[in-house]
């Protein structure tokens, strides 16, 4: 049980705006009890997604502080580029390191609807880690 915590947590932390490893953890989880891999790889994604929409909310608060085109960061502005061409569904992408949470951030300030965003960022989370998981049991 302890581990499912850890797991949740870390993929959590690893989403924000925080740098965190949460696949080298999941690796590791799954190394001491690779029969719990379906219940890490829930945790990982339930805890990855929270933390991402944890960053979405800080994009919808954030609105009044600052314009995302007056951002000049490059993952910044590559993410703008990529909510601007593909709309909602550049949250697939959201498991990306770096663009992966400004993407979150953006959607959360163009108000993209809560429930679609939850959802297309679960999916792409989900991805991440069963890719993962399945390399790691096939080894």
């Amino acid at each position: 049980m302890t581990s499912l915590w850890m797991m949740f947590s870390g993929a959590f932390l690893a989403a924000t705006l925080l740098p965190g490893g949460s696949e080298v953890l999941l690796v590791a989880l799954l190394n001491d009890a690779p029969s719990m891999w379906w219940q890490l790889l829930l945790m990982a994604t339930l805890g990855n997604t929270l933390g991402a929409m944890t960053s979405y909310g800080l994009g919808r608060a954030g609105r009044l502080a600052k314009n995302p085109q007056d951002i000049q960061s490059k993952s910044h502005q590559t993410a703008l580029v990529w909510v601007e061409r593909y709309g909602i569904w550049a949250l697939l992408l959201s498991w990306l390191p770096l663009i992966g949470d400004v993407l979150c951030l953006l959607a959360g300030w163009l108000k993209w609807p809560l429930m679609a965003s939850t959802l297309l960022i679960f999916v792409g989370k989900i991805l991440r880690y069963s890719v993962i998981v399945f390399i790691f049991m096939s080894v």
